[in-house]
């Protein structure tokens, strides 16, 4: 069970979209999978940027989107790599008190990505290329790739399962809420076990992008 302290209220508590992307987006991040899959492949054979490193990042590009399924599924992966609640809590309310000095462009590289709906200026990759290596600055993409993959199809997902517990998002629609389903069977999972939906996909980010390999959904409570 994740502590209260762990993910800010606002973000489990949501009555509506931090961000709202549209059947096309949803549709443009599924074709970002096949090439962030090899890069996060790349890296558990290699191991040349650390999980610890990755989740970090991925935590914040959640935050950015708001986005309350990955937020649970992450902060419960973050909490069994031995990230501390209150770093968690940091990262996903956006406050930056707690960034590791080393890793502060990183970090703001994520949410900057995040923040430009995936569409990040050259050179503040560049900028990442430089400070931490080529290799290392794929690695971090495939991840940031990956995370907002899955925070595309998280988001309608959230609100979806918001609406069967009762409250609704406001201004969300039953229309818009199975987009991101519909959306997905026209396209296989990457999954190995070609299952299909936004739950099938949203925990094949998680599983590509964290060696830990059991599901985080238990503790979702959906």
């Amino acid at each position: 069970m994740i502590a209260d302290k762990t993910i800010p209220l606002d973000m489990i508590k949501r009555e509506a979209y931090k961000r709202k992307f549209s059947v096309r987006d949803l549709y443009r991040g599924i074709m970002l999978v096949p090439e962030a899959v090899s890069g996060l492949k790349y890296n558990r054979r290699n191991m040349i940027v650390s999980p610890e490193f990755l989740e970090r990042m991925q935590l914040a590009v959640t935050e950015v989107n708001g986005c309350a399924a990955c937020s649970y599924a992450h902060a419960h992966i973050a909490l069994k790599q031995g990230m501390s609640s209150e770093e968690i809590y940091s990262l996903l309310s956006g406050d930056g008190s707690l960034i590791r000095p080393e890793e502060g462009k990183a970090i703001m590289f994520a949410q900057h990505f995040a923040d430009t709906g995936g569409f990040p200026e050259k050179e503040a990759y560049q900028l990442i290329e430089e400070t931490y290596g080529a290799g290392e600055a794929l690695v971090m993409l495939s991840a940031i790739r990956m995370m907002q993959v899955g925070n595309l199809y998280g988001i309608p997902f959230s609100a979806f399962v918001s609406r069967l517990k009762g409250y609704p998002y406001h201004g969300s629609t039953l229309l818009y809420e199975p987009a991101g389903y519909a959306t997905l069977e026209c396209h296989p999972s990457p999954s190995r076990s070609h299952s299909r939906g936004a739950t099938a996909i949203i925990q094949a980010c998680i599983q590509l992008s964290n060696p830990i390999r059991e599901s985080a959904f238990p503790c979702l409570g959906f």
